[in-house]
């Protein structure tokens, strides 16, 4: 693979001028020219017109676009598995989002390396916009978030559930939690969604929080209501209690990876590992 004409061909797609993209690749505005014309070369087409308005790129320019990228980020995956490789065959780059990195990153590890004892694992707690953004430019693997957003050449699947509960330090039941001691959870848009539709006297609280960790700790140094994980609320149990008669709201989970690692034996171990995982957390 001839990434250098790639790069080239993506970086010229962004500048739109010759010039431009030989300064930010610190080449001759010959060298740009070369690089085109070996593309075009290789595909029969022109890739790019310039005349006095610009550089522009033709149809067949524009179609080639995606395939550029998805190169690029093969090229770049190829690159950290061979420079990494050491005695262990394979290598993953997971991301996980914060709520569950919280209560079950070791337990996810540790079942991942019982059934894939020769596989590299590098882990990141993150939320959902930046994983999605991570695994449609290469840099993860594979991602468990909250929130799929669908882009191309990605695939989800919904792989179980995690329960959030209502805990007050002071209020049994939902007659006592008010808005001005109520920290309002924000974990993803459909738990907003579904925190509108069965609290929507609770849903403009004055403070706000979209982190179980960090609702925690304001919990434990304000006092007040919130939702937080069953996990949470049961190490809480000393302090906080769960407000008896307040709805359990359900976050649906989602694994998501490139469409051509979906059924990768690697990646249904470990989307499998987290699924059993999460079966013992639906109350």
């Amino acid at each position: 693979m001839q990434v250098d004409l790639i790069e080239t061909f993506l970086d010229l797609m962004e500048t739109r001028s010759f010039n431009r993209t030989a300064e930010r690749l610190n080449i001759t505005q010959s060298t740009v020219s070369h690089r085109v014309k070996a593309l075009e070369t290789q595909f029969n087409r022109k890739l790019f017109t310039r005349n006095k308005g610009g550089t522009l790129p033709t149809a067949a320019g524009l179609r080639f676009l995606d395939y550029a990228k998805a190169l690029q980020n093969q090229w770049h995956e190829a690159t950290r598995a061979v420079a990494s490789a050491g005695a262990l065959e394979r290598s993953m780059r997971l991301g996980i989002q914060h709520d569950l990195a919280e209560i079950i990153a070791g337990r996810w590890v540790a079942a991942i390396r019982r059934d894939l004892p020769t596989t590299e694992i590098y882990m990141e707690a993150d939320y959902s916009n930046q994983m999605n953004r991570d695994l449609a430019a290469g840099e993860l693997d594979l991602a468990i978030l909250y929130t799929p957003h669908f882009l191309p050449d990605l695939h989800y699947e919904r792989i179980g559930e995690l329960h959030y509960v209502l805990v007050s330090t002071d209020a049994p039941e939902m007659a006592g939690v008010k808005p001005e001691t109520y920290i309002r959870s924000s974990y993803s848009p459909a738990f907003d969604r579904a925190h509108r539709l069965a609290l929507p006297h609770l849903s403009g609280a004055s403070l706000a929080a979209g982190q179980n960790m960090a609702v925690t700790d304001l919990l434990r140094t304000l006092g007040g209501a919130a939702y937080v994980t069953q996990a949470t609320a049961d190490r809480l149990a000393d302090r906080v209690a769960v407000v008896a008669d307040a709805p359990v709201i359900p976050q649906t989970v989602y694994a998501a990876t490139s469409l051509r690692t979906r059924h990768a034996h690697q990646h249904r171990k470990i989307i499998g590992a987290m699924e059993g995982l999460l079966s013992g957390f639906v109350t």
